[in-house]
């Protein structure tokens, strides 16, 4: 298995509850091809560098996941079909690449509070 990170910006007419909700179902559709969640982030409500679908702002989120290649194509597929999703970005993460998340994951985890 590969792991893989997704950046996806969702569009901001929906609620918080609505953007996290979408998440859930995308994440559960990645472990139902056989893939298995590792990380996930909530970058909130963001400003956009440049106008996407005449809306300046989305919800950003990151998910790092473990997955056959196959099921990429899957993933990707579902994410442009999905009207809530603006833009999104899949990765291969290599040894560097998964280094530095996890340093990121640390420093993260030790100067933010947790959440309940």
């Amino acid at each position: 298995m590969n792991s893989y990170e997704a950046v996806f910006i969702l569009t901001p007419v929906l609620s918080e509850d609505q953007a996290k909700e979408a998440v859930q179902k995308f994440e559960a559709e990645i472990t139902s091809w056989g893939g298995k969640i590792k990380h996930s982030e909530s970058w909130g409500l963001r400003k956009l560098a440049y106008p996407i679908q005449k809306k300046s702002t989305g919800f950003y989120f990151l998910t790092e996941f473990e997955a056959e290649a196959s099921i990429i194509a899957e993933f990707e597929l579902m994410l442009k079909r999905d009207e809530r999703v603006m833009r999104f970005l899949t990765i291969k993460m290599d040894k560097d690449h998964l280094e530095y998340a996890a340093k990121r994951r640390s420093k993260m985890g030790q100067s933010a509070p947790a959440e309940a």
